[in-house]
């Protein structure tokens, strides 16, 4: 997803309700605030240069990169039901399970 998708995604109600809630009880989950972690990231370095990449980006990045193929070998349904709490939590880590 570009910056600005995830953006929008992350602006909507459906997607505050997909995931894990964090542990400091501000009700938002762990995958919406990493999507609003990746929306930083792509927003400062639109072109995609590596050099442009701090050690915490790289570090968030691999993090989404590992749940994402984890979670999308295990739910065939994200990718059948955009709908589904696995497509919304996918997409709120960056990944749009209909447009692969």
């Amino acid at each position: 997803m570009s910056a600005d998708e995830l953006e929008s995604w992350l602006g909507e109600e459906a997607s505050a309700g997909a995931g894990w809630k964090k542990a400091d009880e501000s009700g938002e989950t762990i995958g919406h605030e990493s999507g609003r972690k990746i929306v930083g990231i792509l927003k400062k370095n639109p072109d995609k240069d590596p050099d442009k990449y701090d050690e915490e980006d790289i570090a968030h990045m691999r993090k989404v990169v590992a749940y994402c193929k984890r979670h999308l070998a295990q739910e065939g349904k994200a990718k059948q039901d955009p709908n589904s709490k696995s497509a919304k939590s996918l997409k709120n880590w960056g990944h749009n399970p209909q447009k692969t």
